[in-house]
């Protein structure tokens, strides 16, 4: 079978005519990350009360899924690259499965939480090696189907998809478990996946452009300039997601979801009114914009000092990092040779683990030296500007 053929006027394509082509990757995306939200908000709750460990663990486990997101990107966009997209997600998928399992197999012998707790380590590590091949394998297909011209609004809404569904999961994953437990969230996990695969085996594949002739190192330094503005952009992200309900809650600003939920409507918004922009003008130009609008949002929550111009800064936030990491995912895309796309993404996506890895722990320790939360919003604002 050819690969799908990259028009170069491919960015002029209506929305609507590229919203169908994406339509049953971003489904397969959300219902994966739906699955991974279940478990954010409950997993704290099991390890802590079910199984009876502290805070360190509980730590371990959250952050296993992360670390193994991080050190499969490569890997999963390097399959991309030499047996297809379509492999990639039908792999991801299935691990995604037996992650599930693991899960559930963990509940099973929770008399025992040693080992309970290190099957569900397997669990978490396995879960983030499927993101990894999902979301990478899902945005090279989008790219394909969609046309290279159009790699702003495919890494855009493949990112919209995924927010709605962490969304979507946190909820779900609390029902579950104030219903029926732990092993509820595990059973979802497991049998979610399946149900998405039975919807992506009908699309049809679209082969490699051809062997790749680049190393992980040329393509790395071909891509390391918008990772690095990814990754500096990304800490206002991380101090939203970490540090945002703790301001509001230190200065008794309620409800303490409000930012977050700026935040979220604010990126979803812009990234399906304005996500074709970077296409059309230019991924660098939309990403100088958009961080000048991230970085004006986070000094407005350092000097906010009620909870409306917090808020109004949190959605700001949103807005502006909306664009920023799709737009410099386009320069990424194409520095990037067209056979090693998805080692570009893979490595490109990357920088955005290190900054969320790195960001909490470095914004913690700022909070921890006794100055309190504001200057966590100062640290973010300087790395995004």
């Amino acid at each position: 079978m050819q690969p799908t053929a990259m028009n170069p006027s491919a960015a002029n394509a209506p929305d609507n005519s590229v919203a169908a082509q994406l339509a049953p990757l971003m489904t397969v995306v959300l219902v994966a990350f739906v699955v991974i939200g279940m478990a954010l908000p409950v997993l704290p709750l099991h390890v802590h009360d079910g199984l009876g460990f502290g805070a360190v663990v509980v730590g371990l486990v959250a952050g296993s899924q992360f670390a193994a997101s991080l050190f499969s990107r490569v890997w999963a966009g390097r399959t991309c690259d030499v047996q297809g997209a379509k492999r990639a997600v039908t792999f991801g998928l299935l691990a995604a499965a037996a992650a599930g399992a693991l899960y559930l197999i963990s509940t099973w012998v929770s008399g025992a939480p040693i080992v309970s707790v290190a099957i569900l380590l397997g669990g978490r590590a396995v879960l983030g090696g499927a993101e990894s091949f999902i979301i990478t394998g899902a945005t090279i297909w989008g790219l394909a189907r969609a046309g290279a011209g159009n790699a702003g609004k495919v890494i855009a809404w493949m990112g919209t998809a995924m927010f709605a569904a962490f969304a979507a999961g946190a909820p779900l994953g609390v029902a579950l478990y104030n219903r029926w437990g732990f092993a509820a969230v595990a059973a979802a996990t497991a049998v979610a996946p399946l149900a998405a695969l039975a919807a992506v085996l009908p699309v049809r594949r679209v082969a490699p452009i051809g062997k790749p002739s680049a190393s992980i190192v040329t393509v790395v330094r071909k891509v390391w300039l918008p990772g690095l503005g990814a990754a500096l952009s990304s800490v206002g992200f991380g101090a939203m997601l970490s540090f945002s309900s703790l301001l509001y809650a230190g200065n008794d600003w309620t409800p303490v979801w409000l930012p977050f939920t700026a935040y979220a409507l604010a990126l979803v918004a812009a990234r399906l009114l304005f996500g074709h922009l970077p296409d059309r003008i230019g991924g660098a130009k939309v990403s100088l914009v958009c961080a000048l609008i991230e970085t004006a949002g986070l000094l407005l929550m350092w000097l906010a000092t009620s909870a409306i111009p917090a808020t109004i800064g949190a959605g700001l936030v949103g807005f502006g990092y909306a664009l920023v990491f799709p737009g410099l995912g386009v320069e990424a895309v194409r520095r990037a040779p067209p056979e090693s796309r998805g080692l570009a993404m893979g490595a490109y996506t990357a920088c955005l683990d290190l900054a969320l890895g790195a960001s909490g722990p470095a914004l913690g320790l700022i909070t921890a030296s006794g100055f309190g939360l504001r200057p966590v919003f100062v640290s973010a604002t300087v790395a995004c500007f």
